[in-house]
Formats: structure tokens, C-alpha cells, sequence
């Protein structure tokens, strides 16, 4: 029998096992700090150790009678636990604990419901929970309860799981549909961008690594920025003033963490596309962190998932301030090209020699630019396809060529020059233009 499922709670028992190749304490850790970030009342913390999950509990027979005992001792109301569960797992944990059971990644989900508040997070939490919550089969759709029928309604009908998957279904798609208009409008708005010379950076970063209180330190804003995992969720998008005047867009995005939700990730799309169509990324790191290596693999790991890996990417190493002796720097290849700059957003302590970093990484980084170039100018052109930079080509009427290219802007400066064009003054705007 199935036990009644408390729709409310948060005093909640914690349950983190260690397997082979994970950092036990560093993960419970973050674990505690998830569950208190999501409201939880954190009654105790149940651990051990397995070679491979139970296919049907997860943590197996004994260890599920231990944490049932548990908590039933402090009354807990949920229980937490620091894995993604399958569906038939979560289903028969609940029978086992008579507890309401969520995992790590309805956890995620539920941080970042509490967490959005532009129109566009909130359909892309929906979206995730909607399909979570579809593979679950759980019948939290209490206005469905009521059974079909009536005169003119008689007959097979269905049952109240299949009207719940169709609802839920129906909902998903049209959540995608929004998103994808959302999609689309964030696109022009990089078309636009683009046509007007204006590069974007982006920041990413482990949750909690300060990429808010950076964006707000170089740009002057006012984003929630708050020591707490997940603190915003919504992509803000603001201009950054360069000492060399060039005009700069800074995007801030939402923070990784280890064994993002899938769901998530693809919800996010529209969101993370700032990040993978980026000039530069800013990889904002937590330099006080003693797990730092391992947060910048999980980061690493999130990029690749969206298209980014490949990606000009700046390291920023924040918080030197909690660092004794840290002082702001920035750190070199062998080539001379700037990897890394320590700073500190919370004092400003190297601000300026980042800002001085991304004008010089900038000038590095491929744009895309619209030239059009005279009928004179072929030899131009065979250098600019003999380097793989036109993307697109058309001819105009008077013969010029209508080049879409992407080159760093001081590789593209030179060969005008070279071909004896001038400077390039900006985008073409108009046939006969020459840039």
C-alpha cells in the first residue's frame, strides 16, 4: 500500500553516501549548503559507503531500514538524498522510509523555482520541472482528481495518470514554444550586437564564485549578488565601459555546479547560448576555494555540454582578499598572451588590470564583420578565404564583393592595410562601402 504523501515540510534528513572516486566531505559539504539554500531545516545527515547503487533502493535493504529509523526519530518530514534516483528507485524509497523522498535533482529544481524572477527563468524552471516531473509518474495535480464522466462523457475515458501526462505534456510543448521565441529574440539581439562591432563577454563560473558582485563591480549594475549557491538565475546583459572607449557587453549567466541537471541544462539553452556565441568568456573562479580544480573540471564539463568548450576563455581569479599575501596579478603564457588575472570584486583590487586584460584578449578574439571590398580589392579576398574567415559571400551589381568574415579585429586591420584599404572604419553599411 501506498502511505499518504505529506504535501508540506522542510525539517529534513540528509542522506550522502560515498562511492569510488568521489570526494566524500567536499560533496557533503555542498550537499548541507544546497538543502539550506532550498529551506530546508537540516535535521541530521546520513552517510556511508557503496561500490555501485542498489537497482531497486539505492542504498540497499539495511541501509534503507536505518534511515527509515532515522527518521522516524526526529520526525523528519522529507528525505533528502545526493544522487539522481530513477523514477522506480524514488518510488520504492518512499514506500521503505513512509517519507516523502526528493534527490539531488529535484533539489536543483526546487532551489532554482524559488530563485527566478524574469518571465523567461520562470518558463525555463518550468519547462525542467515538467519534465522531471513527467519520467516520476507522481499525481501532484490534485485539480485532476476528479473522475470523467457524465451524460455525453461516458465510456472507457482515462485514467488519471494518462490525463496527467497528457496535461503535462501539452504544457511542455508549450513552454518550448515560448522558449524558442525567446530563443529567437536573444539571436537578433547577437545579430545586432554583432552588426554594430559591439563584442559580448560572458561570464561563467561555479556557483557561488562571485560572478554577480564581478558583473556588478565592472559594470556598475545593481544584480543580486548574495554569498549563497544559485543567488540569480536570470541573465543580465550590460554595457562595460573599456579604457580604450570601445563599447563592450558583459552578459552574466547562471553558475554550474556539480551534475547539473540535464533538464536544466536544456531549459537553459537560450540562457547558456550567451555564453557558447561569446567573444570571451570570463571563467570566474572562487580563489579561496580549496576545491577549486575540481569546480573549473565540473565548469569545463557544463561548457562542453552546451557548445562552448572552445570558447576564448579569460581565467578570473576572485576573492584574493580571503587569500593572505594574494595580491592582483595577471598571469602570461609562454606566448604573452594573458590566461589569468587575479582581482577582487568584493574590494575592486585589480578591476582595472582585468578590464585591460579583456581589451587586449578582445583584440585576439575572432568577430564576425560585414565587409564589402571593391572589385580591386581580389587579392583581399583570396587571403581572407585561404584563412577559412568568410562565412558567407555575394556580389554586387558593381562588381564588389560582400564578405561576412570572422577575424580578430587587429588580424583583419592589418591585411587592410596591407592591401592598401585604410582602417577599417567599421561595417559595411552600403554597396560601394569599403571597410
Amino acid at each position: 500500500m501506498m502511505f499518504e504523501r505529506p504535501k508540506t515540510g522542510q525539517k529534513a534528513l540528509l542522506v550522502h553516501l560515498d562511492f569510488p572516486g568521489t570526494d566524500f566531505e567536499s560533496d557533503r559539504a555542498e550537499f548541507i549548503e544546497l538543502a539550506r539554500s532550498a529551506g530546508a531545516d537540516v535535521l541530521d545527515v546520513i552517510g556511508g559507503s557503496r561500490r555501485q547503487p542498489d537497482p531497486g533502493l539505492f542504498v540497499g535493504s539495511g541501509k534503507a531500514e536505518e534511515i527509515a529509523a532515522a527518521a522516524a526519530a526526529c520526525c523528519a518530514e522529507l528525505v533528502i538524498f545526493n544522487h539522481t534516483l530513477s523514477p522506480s528507485q524514488e518510488r520504492n524509497l518512499e514506500r521503505a522510509l513512509k517519507a516523502r523522498v526528493v534527490d539531488r535533482t529535484g533539489l536543483i529544481l526546487d532551489i532554482f523555482a524559488t530563485r527566478a524572477r524574469s518571465h523567461e527563468g520562470k518558463l525555463q524552471v518550468e519547462l525542467a520541472q515538467l519534465q522531471h516531473m513527467a519520467t516520476r509518474l507522481v499525481r501532484g495535480w490534485t485539480h485532476l482528481e476528479r473522475q470523467r464522466g457524465g451524460i455525453g462523457l461516458r465510456g472507457p475515458g482515462e485514467t488519471q495518470l494518462e490525463t496527467d501526462r497528457r496535461l503535462i505534456r501539452g504544457r511542455i510543448g508549450s513552454l518550448k514554444r515560448q522558449l524558442e521565441a525567446v530563443r529567437g529574440r536573444r539571436a537578433r539581439s547577437r545579430v545586432a550586437r554583432s552588426r554594430r562591432q559591439v563584442p559580448t563577454v560572458s561570464l561563467v563560473g561555479y556557483t557561488n564564485a562571485g560572478k554577480s558582485t564581478l558583473f556588478n563591480a565592472l559594470t556598475g549594475d545593481g544584480v543580486f549578488a548574495s554569498s549563497q549557491l544559485f543567488a540569480t538565475l536570470d541573465t543580465t546583459v550590460r554595457r562595460m565601459p573599456l579604457q580604450s572607449g570601445e563599447p563592450v557587453v558583459v552578459a552574466d549567466t547562471v553558475g554550474f555546479i556539480r551534475e547539473l541537471p540535464h533538464d536544466l541544462v536544456a531549459a537553459f539553452r537560450a540562457t547558456l547560448e550567451e555564453a557558447r556565441d561569446a567573444a570571451l568568456l570570463l571563467h570566474v573562479i572562487d580563489a579561496s576555494d580549496a576545491e577549486r580544480m575540481d569546480r573549473i573540471a565540473q565548469v569545463t564539463a557544463v561548457l562542453g555540454e552546451i557548445g562552448a568548450e572552445r570558447a576564448p576563455t579569460l581565467e578570473v581569479f576572485n576573492k584574493i582578499d580571503l587569500r593572505p599575501g594574494e595580491t592582483a596579478r595577471v598571469d602570461r603564457d609562454e606566448e604573452g598572451v594573458v590566461r589569468r588575472v587575479h582581482v577582487s570584486a568584493r574590494t575592486g583590487d585589480g578591476l582595472e588590470l582585468l578590464r585591460a586584460a579583456v581589451a587586449e584578449r578582445l583584440a585576439l578574439a575572432p568577430q564576425e564583420r560585414e565587409l564589402v571590398l571593391p572589385a580591386s580589392a581580389a587579392r583581399l579576398r583570396a587571403q581572407l578565404f585561404a584563412q577559412r574567415a568568410v562565412l558567407e559571400e555575394s556580389t554586387g551589381d558593381d562588381g564588389s564583393y560582400h564578405l561576412r568574415v570572422s577575424l580578430p579585429p587587429a588580424q583583419l586591420q592589418r591585411l587592410c592595410r596591407d592591401a592598401g584599404l585604410g582602417e577599417l572604419a567599421g561595417a559595411a553599411d552600403g554597396p560601394g562601402a569599403t571597410h
